[in-house]
């Protein structure tokens, strides 16, 4: 252990600061995992886990975490924390970006073995897309893989109105990914990283940028950071190589809304050749909508009184979901 780390485990301690203690106490079980010494390790993160804050079920354990950080003016929370419901399994995706999550999972189950080697770390991921293709359900899922609480940055109360304020929680923000091991999502990230050369910009906007360039770029705690955006023509053009991976998560193909269809409605009497025909009819629209037939399908049945998907169930909620906006 460093005496770094120890004086400044200390320090926190006496100033009652739980965050920079955690922060501290992080840095130590980073330390004693890059020394390969495992179980004391895992010893650490329990007892940093056990009797403070709320806790989340996850697997067949119990984390304890500390409030996420606060706004100072509002004192509302800058992040919601719950535990992962979803595999990535359970998505359907692209081979290619599914076979590049699966492999960030394992990466970040040995960074400890990378920071051995002195090889840096893949902490930094960005997802962009059409609304409703899955960037968020992409997040959930990579926390359920690393066995993660999910932390999501509330946008709409990071960004204050008052003068440097946004800078402020984010920097909070930040220090609370770096005081444990979580994925942090920032959704709608185009919020913050909006294009500096907007002629609506009145300064701030500017100022908020370069500070989130400053952070993401300062950035190297144990958490893996994800931001998701709908909206990737409006990024400040320096926002795209702070981040050590860009994954696209585009509309899904007729093959895709087949698969995601036969998944959510296992057991439905319905032929591969009606699905096949449903996944034409639901060409260029986002997992969501085909999400919401399923959904809709389903509904159908149960309130007919059936235990069984059939072809009109499946047509109406069809009919019902291309009338409606999606993108």
């Amino acid at each position: 252990m460093s005496g770094r780390h120890l004086k400044a485990l200390i320090r926190a301690y006496r100033d009652r600061d739980d965050l920079a203690f955690r922060r501290a106490a992080q840095l130590i079980i980073d330390e004693e995992e890059a020394k390969r010494h495992t179980t004391l390790a895992r010893d650490l993160r329990h007892l940093l886990a056990a009797g403070s804050g709320p806790t989340l079920s996850m697997s067949d354990s119990v984390v304890s975490l500390p409030d996420p950080p606060k706004d100072r003016d509002s004192s509302l929370p800058l992040a919601e924390i719950r535990a992962p419901d979803l595999r990535l399994t359970d998505l359907v995706l692209d081979d290619e970006l599914a076979h590049h999550l699966h492999h960030m999972v394992r990466e970040v189950e040995h960074w400890a073995l990378l920071d051995r080697h002195a090889i840096a770390r893949r902490n930094r991921l960005l997802l962009y897309g059409p609304p409703g293709c899955g960037k968020t359900s992409i997040a959930s899922a990579l926390a359920s893989e690393l066995g993660r609480p999910l932390v999501t940055v509330r946008v709409e109360g990071v960004v204050s109105s008052y003068l440097g304020e946004t800078a402020t929680n984010l920097r909070k923000v930040i220090e609370f990914a770096e005081s444990g091991a979580y994925v942090v999502l920032f959704d709608e990230f185009d919020s913050l990283g909006k294009d500096r050369d907007d002629p609506n910009d009145h300064g701030e906007l500017r100022r908020v940028v370069n500070a989130v360039l400053q952070m993401i770029d300062g950035y190297s705690g144990p958490s893996l950071l994800v931001a998701a955006t709908n909206h990737p023509a409006v990024l400040d053009e320096a926002i795209w190589r702070r981040f050590d991976e860009v994954f696209e998560v585009a509309l899904p193909s007729a093959t895709q809304v087949t698969d995601l269809l036969m998944k959510s409605l296992r057991g439905a009497t319905v032929s591969d050749q009606v699905f096949a025909r449903v996944a034409n009819a639901l060409e260029g629209l986002p997992h969501s909508a085909v999400a919401h037939v399923a959904n809709g399908a389903a509904r159908e049945a149960v309130l007919a009184g059936r235990t069984s998907v059939d072809d009109g169930d499946l047509w109406h909620a069809v009919e019902r979901t291309t009338q409606r906006r999606w993108l």
